[in-house]
């Protein structure tokens, strides 16, 4: 199959979410003390897009790959997005995920805390048993190292980043760490355990983490612009949070009036905003073209990735990759 194609990417993910249901659960044996087994169980056998774990197995595909192969990385990649979940939760005081209760609340902190170190050991113990070549197991855990590394980087600089403006730059860099080096390493190490040469692992890293980038930009774009009903949160809430986002530093540096500028950074940050307030914060925004901005930011960061596939043979896996990067910015959720 492949070559023009029309793959549905919310089809496509929930077929493959339903093929990694079975591995996911795996791993993961009945021992004592039973509350953090259930505990570190929670979120990843809860389901979800499961987008890292999916690329993972494309990736492998797409270079001509046995994707059987590449199934222990991809059950490793979900167990280590889900700690970071776990971890983030707790850092962020969120008390819902996935219409459940946060693992710091369902359980305790300390248990919240040993649930994540606990899958992320997991991870490696599960990486263990993927058979490829011992260099390419050597290249797939620099890749998967290092993202574990940057993401806790770009986690703090995004604690650090609140409450105050930031540059593009600054911004870029920070999702790029928090969002992008997972999907990022998820494809290269998908690639490398499908036998790609080195190459077209650098291109698909690069495909995917220009994708990461897309995918959070539009996804603080629909923190702003989106349907609460159908995103399942308030567009107050990053205004309100002070989240420093590709349009807040647009709007920073497009709006021409000095007392509007004030009024716009006077409501960004305050927990206590009216809602009268957040629509007028928005509406600054629109009127600067910070909306649109952020909208065509994420347009241009997928039509990067997109150039980077160009490396790869027709194929369905290649199609699911195109397909994946259109999608992370036509969504609704």
């Amino acid at each position: 199959m492949g070559g023009g194609i029309v793959i549905d990417a919310k089809e496509y993910l929930v077929k493959t979410s339903k093929e990694l249901d079975g591995p996911i659960r795996r791993y993961i044996m009945d021992e004592e003390p039973a509350n953090l087994i259930e505990a570190a169980r929670q979120y990843p056998y809860a389901g979800g897009k499961r987008m890292r774990p999916a690329m993972a197995l494309a990736a492998a595909g797409a270079v001509g790959g046995d994707v059987s192969k590449a199934m222990p990385l991809a059950v490793a990649i979900e167990y280590i997005h889900n700690f970071t979940l776990i971890h983030d939760d707790f850092m962020d005081g969120d008390e819902k995920r996935r219409g459940m209760p946060t693992i710091h609340v369902a359980y305790d902190v300390p248990t919240a805390i040993l649930a994540g170190d606990a899958l992320f050991a997991k991870a490696f113990q599960i990486i263990a048993d993927l058979d490829v070549p011992d260099r390419s197991m050597r290249e797939i855990l620099r890749y998967v190292t290092q993202a574990v590394w940057d993401l806790a980087r770009g986690q703090e600089m995004d604690v650090n980043n609140e409450r105050r403006i930031v540059s593009e730059e600054e911004y870029i860099e920070t999702i790029r760490l928090k969002t992008s080096v997972l999907f990022a390493a998820a494809a290269a190490g998908g690639a490398l355990a499908g036998g790609a040469d080195d190459g077209t692992v650098r291109a698909i890293h690069e495909y995917a983490m220009a994708l990461g980038l897309g995918f959070q930009i539009f996804d603080d774009y629909l923190g702003v612009a989106g349907d609460p009903s159908k995103t399942g949160k308030s567009v107050g809430n990053d205004i309100r949070k002070g989240k420093c986002t590709a349009m807040v530093t647009h709007a920073v540096r497009s709006i021409a009036d000095p007392a509007v500028l004030e009024e716009f950074k006077a409501i960004l940050g305050d927990p206590g905003a009216t809602e009268e307030q957040v629509a007028r914060a928005r509406s600054i925004m629109e009127d600067a073209g910070s909306i649109a901005y952020g909208r065509r930011l994420a347009q241009e960061k997928v039509d990067e990735a997109l150039s980077k596939l160009d490396v790869l043979a027709p194929s369905e896996h290649k199609d699911f990759m195109v397909a994946l990067a259109r999608y992370s910015i036509d969504r609704e959720s």
